[in-house]
């Protein structure tokens, strides 16, 4: 054998030996479910005209499910809300832009969903991703690719594989199903600890009607609509335009009062599908007013899951503030005081420091008078008329505290504004979690 033969193979055997012998890089830890997750996935009901499937694509993830696609029977009605994000991901835009075409008679509908790559700030290259996948679900269900609504979750900037997504489609549509709701959910998740579902019935006239929702949203949630991902699918007979209504008449009080850390993502969107396929008749009058006070509720439900799954959330957090000179100003205090780092980690260490409170109502920009001002924990009177209670104890804002789901009140005394905003604690596995997201 030649010298340099020789050479190149002692090379290349002591690489193999340092590549043996280099320490194997330890397994990412399986994440802990939420200490304030639900028991379990609760059992959704089936929507007649909607069906559901979700395969492994590896997008990013591997040995999971990380692509979901929905198939809505002909006539279905959609609404949406989404980001106000400027620099929005492709598939948000594209939903906006298809919500907003006449829809062709008898059209059915479908959503495909990824996890691991959010296609977002990819330009044109995330624009052609969006409609070759968006395309190839239309082909494969036979429907226009203007009834196809797709959404991305995960890292920004990375261009999305979609041609791991287009090849399972064959796979996907083989595999609809009324009843895998459930595995749905789980295809969403990204550094979400538990699937997220909620429900609600209503008699309707002449039948039930039925409303099932999954959702996705662990962190980067702020409130700017929609904060997440979120798939809600009901049977009724509505319009678009009514279901549009009901939709963003709720939007404010649900999905737009939580906040985990205060950041909007790219790529939040809320989509309403009512397939028209219960027995009951169309929904107006007082069906009507049951029906949105049941589809709040589910939106609520599926808000409240977000929160009790924020990164590294120990502590559930409703801030209630009233007697603000406008619901706008509440909304205001409350958002300031929950996305404070100062009264989250205070709250992650159960210090019960009632003084960072104040500062975030004093910083908030909404109208506020310090002699006017009561804070509460819980039931617990902290301060009042501008300062401390007199028979408020230390320990009893400690005791407080300890409590899982907390409560803090601020009333301002101006006048009849209030609004609720829910968040969580900010600990030190939010910052694990981020810190190495990408990697």
């Amino acid at each position: 054998m030649a010298k340099k033969d020789w050479k190149a193979k002692a090379k290349a055997l002591k690489k193999d030996i340092k590549a043996l012998l280099k320490p194997a890089v330890p397994a990412k830890p399986v994440k802990a479910v939420s200490p304030l997750a639900p028991a379990k996935f609760p059992i959704l009901p089936r929507i007649a005209g909607a069906e559901f499937s979700a395969i492994e694509a590896g997008v990013k993830y591997q040995n999971r499910k990380d692509v979901m696609l929905v198939c809505l029977a002909p006539g279905t009605a959609i609404a949406g809300a989404f980001t106000r994000s400027s620099t929005r991901s492709g598939c948000v835009r594209d939903c906006q832009a298809k919500l907003a075409m006449k829809v062709p008679a008898g059209a059915g509908a479908a959503i495909i969903v990824n996890s691991g790559n959010s296609n977002a700030f990819t330009g044109a290259v995330g624009d052609e991703a969006v409609a070759a996948v968006t395309g190839g679900v239309a082909e494969a269900l036979g429907i226009p690719a203007s009834r196809v609504f797709s959404s991305s979750t995960g890292v920004i900037g990375e261009p999305l594989p979609y041609e791991r997504i287009t090849a399972k489609i064959p796979e996907l549509v083989a595999q609809l199903q009324e009843a895998a709701i459930d595995m749905a959910a789980q295809a969403i998740m990204t550094t979400d600890t538990f699937p997220k579902g909620a429900a609600a019935s209503i008699e309707g006239e002449g039948g039930v009607i039925n409303i099932a929702g999954i959702a996705k949203g662990s962190g980067m949630i702020a409130p700017d609509m929609a904060t997440m991902l979120v798939y809600i699918f009901t049977d009724a007979k509505i319009s678009a335009a009514n279901l549009q209504k009901l939709l963003s008449r709720n939007v404010d009080a649900t999905f737009n009062s939580i906040t985990v850390d205060s950041d909007t993502s790219t790529s939040d969107t809320l989509l309403v599908a009512a397939t028209g396929k219960s027995a009951a008749a169309e929904v107006k009058g007082a069906t009507l007013k049951a029906f949105e006070a049941a589809l709040k509720g589910v939106m609520m439900d599926l808000a409240h899951q977000v929160i009790r799954d924020g990164e590294g959330a120990t502590k559930f957090v409703e801030v209630r503030v009233t007697g603000a000179v406008s619901d706008d100003d509440a909304h205001r205090v409350a958002l300031s005081i929950a996305n404070s780092p100062l009264v989250k980690t205070a709250i992650a260490g159960q210090d019960p420091n009632w003084g960072r409170i104040v500062a975030a109502v004093g910083k908030s920009g909404a109208e506020a008078d310090r002699d006017k001002l009561t804070i509460k924990f819980g039931d617990i009177v902290v301060a009042k008329n501008g300062w401390r209670n007199p028979k408020y104890t230390e320990q009893d804002g400690a005791d407080y505290m300890l409590q899982p789901e907390l409560v803090i009140g601020v009333d301002l005394g101006l006048g009849r504004g209030k609004r609720s905003v829910w968040t969580c604690d900010l600990t030190n596995r939010y910052i694990d979690i981020n810190a190495d997201y990408r990697s």
